[in-house]
């Protein structure tokens, strides 16, 4: 790796000329050899990843002449602040990540990282700044001595992470200012992670069943779909011949910018098509005959473009075609709507509050008492991996950890090796 005339290693694709400028140069795909030269490191650097990112390559321009000096419109500024990267990471090289995931990273950022350390140049960041960042959030951070939970303080600790690798990665940063820097509070344990019980679950229907979303609900227990998944279901995507549904879109209302916006799923493996109970084929029949006689307010005209990861192409959702519509807006019910209508049902039904989420948590867990291969279970969830649908999403219940018991027992018994001989 290249150094300045100070010893300083320069980064990969970067090195001093000997009249000062900085020469910043990357090969193609093709093969090309392209090469800018700039006054400063900083923009050097700038301009290397923003070249990478855009795949800019001039064709008529293999190598610069060695007395050309070209001023390259980096993305970010001569003196690149934490602020800036991370901007430029959202916009640039997260733009692809479900919107979920970008929006979440954003809300640490803003809240926890950005206050403490938003205004330093990336390369004054040290360890210190990063440790201040999650010791800070061990205390109270408001006057009723609330604190954050494991959980939101080890996404603090990724957003630094990932967010510092990439400037390292692209040449911004020599050295990762978290290295050596552990997160040692434990997050939430898989115990605590909300479900229903078998009992639960029948109370909680019984409440459900009086209110317009039953069927919404009651489709997340039969298929385990994620709540973004549910609101985007299009009719075009149920195959009410073979009883499948396919899953290639998510849909949710981004309170910020006052508009729905589509996505793909959370990952490729979220692109899936399962088989549907005939629970879940009556709900989807009896909303399909229904949809000539809804209410469908002006706004739902819209189409909504959206990435196709699998194809790498845009796709667009009619939102006229969205299974699920509130019966008094004619539009989509909001995600966090969802919410504050279970919390009300919880009260009714007499159990513990629970989000949307704990629906599909129930659907896995059922599936697991109910003998369904983990392997399987993993694909209808559209898991990456098979330790996420074991470590988060199933759950053993006491009934399940006793007929377990029991069935052990049968065993030894049969074998005859467990028959206690007394004195």
């Amino acid at each position: 790796m290249a150094k300045n005339k100070n010893g300083k290693e320069l980064g990969k694709g970067i090195s001093q000329r000997k009249d000062g400028r900085y020469s910043a140069r990357f090969v193609t795909g093709s093969g090309k050899r392209v090469e800018k030269y700039f006054h400063s490191l900083h923009e050097a650097r700038n301009w290397l990843l923003q070249a990478k990112a855009q795949e800019v390559v001039h064709a008529d321009s293999v190598s610069l002449p060695e007395d050309a000096v070209e001023e390259a419109e980096a993305p970010l500024s001569s003196a690149t602040t934490v602020d800036d990267w991370f901007d430029f990471c959202q916009t640039t090289l997260w733009a692809d990540l479900a919107p979920n995931t970008r929006r979440n990273r954003q809300e640490r950022y803003d809240i926890n990282i950005k206050p403490l350390i938003g205004h330093l140049s990336l390369e004054n960041v040290k360890p210190l700044h990063c440790i201040s960042i999650l010791n800070g959030m061990e205390k109270p951070y408001n006057k009723q001595g609330k604190v954050y939970a494991g959980s939101t303080i080890r996404q603090t600790y990724i957003v630094l992470g990932i967010m510092f690798r990439a400037a390292v990665d692209n040449g911004f940063l020599l050295r990762h200012p978290m290295d050596g820097i552990s997160f040692k509070k434990p997050v939430r344990a898989v115990d605590d992670i909300r479900f229903l019980s078998v009992e639960e679950q029948k109370r909680f229907l019984a409440a459900a069943d009086a209110s317009h979303n039953s069927r919404q609900y009651r489709l997340l227990l039969e298929t385990g779909l994620r709540t973004g998944e549910l609101v985007g279901l299009t009719f075009g995507d149920v195959d009410f011949t073979h009883r499948t549904l396919t899953v290639n879109r998510s849909l949710e209302y981004r309170h910020s910018a006052g508009e729905w916006r589509a996505g793909p799923p959370k990952s490729m493996a979220g692109y899936r098509t399962i088989h549907l109970t005939q629970t879940a084929m009556d709900i989807l029949t009896q909303l399909k005959e229904e949809q000539p006689y809804r209410k469908e307010a002006p706004e739902l005209e819209q189409i909504l473009p959206y990435k196709d990861k699998r194809a790498n192409n845009i796709r667009y959702l009619n939102m006229k075609d969205l299974v699920f519509i509130n019966f008094r807006t004619g539009m989509p019910t909001k995600n966090s709507a969802y919410d504050t209508h279970l919390y009300k049902l919880c009260e009714k039904a007499g159990i513990r509050p629970f989000c949307m989420h704990a629906l599909r948590h129930t659907f896995a867990t059922r599936c697991i008492e109910y003998g369904i291969r983990p392997k399987v279970l993993q694909q209808i969830l559209g898991h990456s991996s098979l330790k996420t649908t074991m470590d988060r999403y199933v759950h053993n219940t006491e009934d399940a950890m006793a007929d377990a018991v029991n069935l052990f027992e049968e065993g030894c018994r049969e074998n005859g090796v467990s028959i206690l001989k007394m004195a």
